[in-house]
């Protein structure tokens, strides 16, 4: 029977996504993966290696081994951060693997009580929904203006429950919410040379509206007129990596339906989240067995770029000042590994005069942020980032520069605790930094 047809059954049946017997062939076992992989770096076990982990989601395919506690364990420390496949001479697609190896563990595997709960909560009754997460992100301003979190730190109350170390890394939330209520459109600040839309994203809507204002100031100042088309929302990462495949398939019609109207007429389509991007550059792998929808998806994911792609493809226009600055980079994992974009943010960092760029040692290793792995898996994500701050401070850099609202808190983060106080900021605010304020 024909792969795609033993897919649609599947489908049809209500079964768990799983990959097919050549999606695992491709792993010579040959290891140059694993000196590339966060976590065997960290504890150098076979279990929690590239190849291990496929071992084990073949030998759960394949119904030689049970899907049971310390398969899942395994399965969930992974930081999906791909740096595997870059490494891979035989282009495994390791990502594709362990998101259907999750998709499979959520269907089939029941998780303990409050962390059952705690996902479906997130993944299924809040993130999809964009009035619940205002109202959510609201109170969390509340108790972070009112000084409420202060006082459960100061009073041991944080420790006491164990998330301490979480606080630390909870993003500040915006006074105002950057607003997709209604379509905005922003006109080039020179003659147009495209016409581009812009992803908002969801809990960055709430946490780096300055970043979103920044990306438009610096599309508009290099010659694009830029639309923020009403009715988006999640791209469905978090949902994707978690394993919520069905809500991730309803976040990716939610958003053909806004980006690929036949009047929109878009040149492309620009996201300043790596991870968002990542995961809208393979909409495809969601509906592998819907023609219909599959199409449309290829559609998206042909005009879906990262700011610092298009920036880089399009051609820098806007005068720039001098910015003195000894900057390094971190690359996001799903920039680099994801998308295969490394040389594209490179250049438009180096496209500012008065920049001195640094490279750091392991730039293309994950900073421990991975969605939401730092939440989830704390104590390892704050092992990375600490491995990740050494490396940062062997630089001298003053400034840590990154492509992804994701590795920015878990850097700013890290420069509070394990670094010298570095300012961390996206690429784009970089240059919009350059650029200078609008003139009228």
């Amino acid at each position: 029977m024909a792969v795609e047809a033993k897919g649609m059954m599947r489908a049809m049946a209500g079964e768990a996504e799983r990959a097919e017997y050549g999606d695992f062939a491709r792993c010579v076992h040959c290891g140059l993966c694993l000196n590339h992989c966060p976590t065997y770096r960290l504890w150098g076990r076979e279990a929690d290696s590239p190849r291990g982990r496929i071992r084990q989601m073949f030998l759960v395919d394949s119904g030689e081994m049970a899907m049971d506690s310390t398969f899942v364990t395994h399965i969930d420390r992974c930081l999906d951060c791909r740096a595997c496949e870059t490494a891979c001479p035989s282009g495994v697609e390791y990502g594709k693997l362990v998101e259907l190896a999750r998709g499979r563990i959520e269907k089939e595997y029941r998780r303990k009580g409050m962390a059952r709960l705690g996902r479906d909560l997130f993944y299924r009754r809040l993130l999809p929904y964009p009035k619940r997460m205002a109202a959510l992100g609201g109170l969390m301003r509340l108790v972070q203006q009112s000084g409420l979190q202060k006082m459960a730190r100061s009073a041991g109350l944080l420790k006491l429950m164990r998330v301490d170390k979480r606080a630390d890394l909870l993003p500040e939330i915006d006074r105002k919410f950057f607003s997709t209520e209604t379509t905005r459109t922003f006109p080039a600040r020179s003659a147009r040379r495209a016409r581009v839309a812009f992803f908002a994203g969801c809990v960055a809507r709430m946490t780096f509206s300055a970043l979103s204002e920044a990306t438009i100031r610096v599309l508009r100042a290099n010659g694009c007129e830029v639309v923020v088309p009403e009715g988006q929302w999640c791209c469905g990462a978090l949902e994707v990596h978690a394993g919520y495949r069905d809500v991730a398939r309803e976040m990716a019609r939610r958003n053909f339906d806004v980006f690929l109207a036949d009047e929109a007429g878009f040149d492309a389509i620009v996201t300043n989240a790596a991870g968002c991007g990542s995961t809208m550059k393979e909409y495809g792998l969601l509906f592998a067995t819907d023609p219909e929808e599959h199409k449309r998806a290829k559609r998206f994911e042909g005009m879906l770029k990262d700011v610092t792609e298009f920036l880089d493809e399009l051609g820098l226009t806007a005068p720039m000042r001098h910015v003195q600055m000894r900057a390094t980079y971190q690359d996001s994992c799903h920039l680099l590994h994801g998308q295969k974009v490394r040389e594209a943010p490179r250049r438009l960092i180096r496209a500012v005069e008065g920049v001195e760029l640094v490279e750091m040692e392991l730039s293309d290793q994950c900073c421990g942020s991975a969605g939401v792995y730092n939440v989830t898996q704390t104590e390892t994500a704050m092992a990375l980032l600490k491995r990740k701050m050494e490396c940062v401070n062997a630089t001298a850099a003053q400034t840590i520069l990154t492509a992804n609202p994701g590795c920015l808190l878990q850097l700013r983060a890290g420069a509070e605790l394990a670094g010298k106080g570095q300012e961390v900021l996206h690429v784009v605010e970089l240059l919009d930094r350059a650029i200078g304020p609008e003139r009228p």
